[in-house]
């Protein structure tokens, strides 16, 4: 079955990196498209970062980690990263990974906390 499980997260200083990471199992990982959503407390869930199948050539992100956060993957490894550089404190949420294989699947998420 399919199976996505994200790691990386913890509590880091504002303007702080980290980079997390979602292993998949369970489908033929480089055939398909990866996103990263997250949520903020009291908020919905939202679209971060979007990377297509293959290669990865194609990377899309939302407007609030524009030239701060990089998506990428190893289809060797199944895995897709998040790299998040000049973190601030709305960074704050449990991130997510998710694919879309007929239905949309995700993992149990990751707390990423950015705080002094």
């Amino acid at each position: 079955q399919v199976q996505l499980v994200e790691s990386g997260g913890g509590l880091v200083q504002p303007g702080g990196s980290l980079t997390l990471a979602c292993a998949a199992s369970g489908f033929t990982f480089s055939e398909f498209a990866m996103r990263w959503y997250r949520r903020a407390p009291g908020q919905e869930r939202n679209l971060v970062a979007y990377i297509s199948s293959g290669d990865g050539i194609t990377t899309i992100y939302g407007d609030s980690v524009q030239g701060r956060f990089t998506a990428s993957r190893d289809n060797a490894k199944n895995t897709v990263y998040l790299q998040m550089n000049r973190l601030k404190s709305e960074d704050t949420a449990v991130y997510y990974c998710n694919a879309f294989i007929g239905s949309d699947y995700w993992g149990q998420g990751t707390q990423v906390t950015v705080s002094s």
